[in-house]
């Protein structure tokens, strides 16, 4: 559908100057001239087309100079607003008192102990097995303690 509308605007639009030129430019009628009025109507289209030359000359100096302006003045208000780029900020390496000094200002005048705050926790101790014979335990640790007893039961 998008395809027929945009077909439709540009049949329309060539319509349209076709109209326009055939109200501005009459068509030629060059027969049964003579070779003098041929040449004055070459000199008549070439005179008309310096004319035109200029005109759009000077309307394309205009737009250029207008163009310029609205950017100096998109530049101004730019910079009148405060967008301008901003550095890249670096990291900085500060203490937790230096901070506080620049965030509140003179307000805190002796450091603030964080650690104060904080709740104590107790660590429970563990507690350790007492050692006994070392083969009681790695007979515990193999696994085999219940086989050895089933082996012994048998027997």
């Amino acid at each position: 559908m998008a395809a027929v509308m945009l077909e439709k605007d540009k049949e329309e639009k060539k319509r349209e100057r076709d109209a326009t030129l055939g109200e501005r430019l009459p068509p030629l009628q060059l027969s049964g001239l003579s070779l003098q009025d041929l040449q004055n109507l070459c000199k008549d289209l070439h005179h008309k087309i310096d004319v035109v030359d200029e005109e759009r000359y000077d309307i394309d100096a205009k737009v250029v100079k207008n163009s310029k302006e609205i950017e100096n003045l998109s530049q101004k208000i730019f910079e009148l607003k405060g967008k301008m780029k901003r550095p890249a900020l670096k990291r900085v390496k500060i203490s937790a008192d230096a901070m506080l000094g620049a965030l509140l200002g003179s307000r805190v005048k002796e450091s603030v102990d964080f650690k104060a705050n904080l709740k104590t926790v107790k660590k429970e101790e563990e507690k350790k097995e007492e050692v006994t014979d070392w083969r009681k335990n790695v007979e515990a640790m193999s696994g085999m303690e219940g086989r050895k007893k089933l082996f012994d039961a048998g027997q």
